[in-house]
């Protein structure tokens, strides 16, 4: 059996030049400007990859996904805090997020769902300054040997595709689930 200190001698380098764009812009603009509050500005959806607008959130994918199918569930609202985020929001951001799971369910057949928030960088947080609700989806087996030993993740799908299927996917969600009106407005119960 080789000794820990050998075994790192054996590692063969795995190359992921495509996270350089992320782990570049980190901390990069120091300008104050927020992508999450800048892309919906932008009005070029199919670019920013944002797949579906309502009144208060907006959906879009993950450009630097850790699954395909990795969703951002967005408010407008520019805020780090869930207590600044008013009752009409939080429930368009939980009716967007079941929406999207659902989406994801039917069009990529996951087996299970990660759904969450990171509140501050020190929390994983990659953009800490403006609050976003993560959905990525999972397959068992999805655990292997490169992001483990090799340090990357192979997304098997591009960004495009993904957002294609995904945007056809939620549109017909959103109509099937009779909970928004032809105003992007959610229903209150």
């Amino acid at each position: 059996m080789k000794k820990k200190d050998d075994r790192k001698k054996d590692f063969e380098k795995l190359w992921a030049p495509w996270r350089m764009k992320y782990i570049e812009g980190i901390d990069a603009d120091d300008s104050g400007r927020c992508i999450f509050c800048e892309k919906p500005k932008e009005k070029d959806d199919k670019k920013n990859f944002i797949i579906f607008r309502g009144k208060k959130c907006f959906i879009m994918l993950n450009t630097f996904p850790y699954n395909n199918g990795h969703l951002l569930v967005v408010p407008y609202k520019h805020t780090s805090e869930i207590k600044d985020i008013d009752s009409e929001t939080m429930l368009e951001l939980m009716n967007n997020t079941s929406i999207v799971i659902e989406a994801v369910r039917n069009t990529m057949r996951p087996d299970g769902f990660n759904v969450g928030m990171n509140l501050g960088r020190s929390a994983g947080a990659g953009i800490a300054e403006h609050l976003h609700i993560h959905v990525v989806p999972r397959w068992n087996g999805d655990t292997n040997f490169m992001p483990v030993i090799g340090g990357t993740k192979v997304i098997s799908e591009s960004l495009e595709d993904t957002y294609r299927k995904l945007k056809r996917a939620i549109k017909s969600c959103l109509k099937n689930s009779g909970k928004y009106d032809e105003n992007k407005q959610y229903k209150t119960i």
